[in-house]
């Protein structure tokens, strides 16, 4: 099995930046996409960035232009950097990996998508 896990969150004012972490992690054989959702107090999980393996970014509109998603790195870590952050942007903030994993005979096997535990963002005003 595959996981990811996230970090960077925490409490920062309006118009402020924080960088969100997530690294992938387990007998990883190619990610074929990872993201970022998210989930505020009384809301339902939206999608707030996703890129996948052919380079094609996608944003929420809540977010675009203020909010990147990095390409993947060679210790299979994505990145969000979040600018100009707003009250509303306050909410738990997930990383979402679409992993193969590998095979027991190191081809590619079975894909997996993978959730991380969350990480608090606090944007106060």
């Amino acid at each position: 099995q595959v996981k990811v896990e996230e970090s960077g969150g925490g409490l920062v004012q309006a118009g402020g930046s924080l960088r969100l972490s997530c690294a992938a992690s387990g007998s990883i054989f190619s990610i074929n996409y990872m993201g970022w959702y998210r989930q505020a107090p009384g809301k339902e999980r939206e999608m707030v960035a996703r890129r996948t393996n052919t380079g094609s970014t996608y944003y929420a509109d809540a977010v675009s232009g203020r909010f990147s998603i990095s390409k993947y790195n060679a210790n299979n870590t994505v990145y969000l950097q979040m600018n100009d952050l707003k009250p509303e942007d306050t909410a738990v903030y997930y990383c979402n990996g679409g992993i193969y994993q590998t095979s027991g005979i190191g081809s590619r096997g079975r894909h997996l998508d993978a959730w991380g535990q969350g990480t608090l963002v606090i944007v106060s005003s």
